[in-house]
């Protein structure tokens, strides 16, 4: 019912055009029609730009105003890439440091757990590592989004410059520039969790070789009494 009330609109504003330049001199017609025409959309609703009088209608006046809609489309898009991308990079600091959390406890661990008890704790490192990539994974394609926004954004500033829409580029870049800093701020948690994710893959390779050498020790150890048995 609305796209038919849309039309019918359409319909009477195209009669109503038709109308007054059957009464009116060549000279106004084009300003009539300019008038009545702007205010259509392709699907028959209402336009977005706001023409105020039907003077300032010229040609540079709607590219700018176009222009600057562009610009307000495309920092909408920035800003929202833009927090999709920080909270992904949030939520993958937040795994890595519980993932090393898990690690950490299991080293701390190692000979005095029972074998159910290592099994069980193994289940839930191995559950959280998936949970890592899974995150990691969001942030590629958060990531793959902000870059192309980040693109669209600098074309729209650079489009609005030339087409005479200064105020609206300024407006641009500077959004570029704010969004940028915010999402580099937050990188710097995933860059510092996966800096402590490899510190504690390493102590894990150490905490290990240490153990396993320990077992082959002690090992060692009671098997020699029996050894010198067989001799005696």
């Amino acid at each position: 019912m609305a796209a038919l009330r849309k039309v019918a609109i359409c319909l009477r504003l195209l009669r109503s055009s038709a109308r007054i330049l059957s009464s009116r001199k060549p000279a106004k017609w084009s300003r009539t029609l300019y008038t009545s025409l702007a205010s259509l959309t392709v699907g028959g609703g209402l336009c977005a730009i706001p023409f105020k009088q039907v003077d300032n209608l010229s040609h540079d006046s709607l590219v700018k105003r176009a222009a600057s809609l562009v610009t307000d489309s495309s920092s909408t898009f920035l800003s929202q890439a833009a927090l999709a991308l920080m909270d992904a990079i949030t939520e993958y600091s937040k795994a890595v440091h519980t993932l090393i959390a898990l690690q950490r406890r299991y080293l701390d661990s190692l000979g005095k757990l029972t074998p159910s008890e290592e099994d069980t704790i193994w289940q839930v490192i191995i559950g959280q590592r998936a949970e890592v990539n899974d995150r990691q994974g969001e942030c590629r394609r958060f990531e793959a989004t902000w870059v192309s926004a980040v693109k669209l954004c600098e074309t729209a500033a650079e489009v609005a410059y030339t087409s005479g829409a200064e105020h609206a580029s300024i407006t641009m870049r500077t959004n570029i520039e704010v969004a940028q800093t915010q999402v580099q701020e937050a990188k710097k948690l995933s860059a510092d969790a996966d800096k402590k994710l490899a510190e504690t893959k390493v102590m894990e390779v150490e905490r290990m070789t240490q153990y396993a050498a320990s077992l082959q020790n002690n090992t060692d150890e009671e098997e020699v009494p029996e050894a010198y048995l067989r001799e005696d």
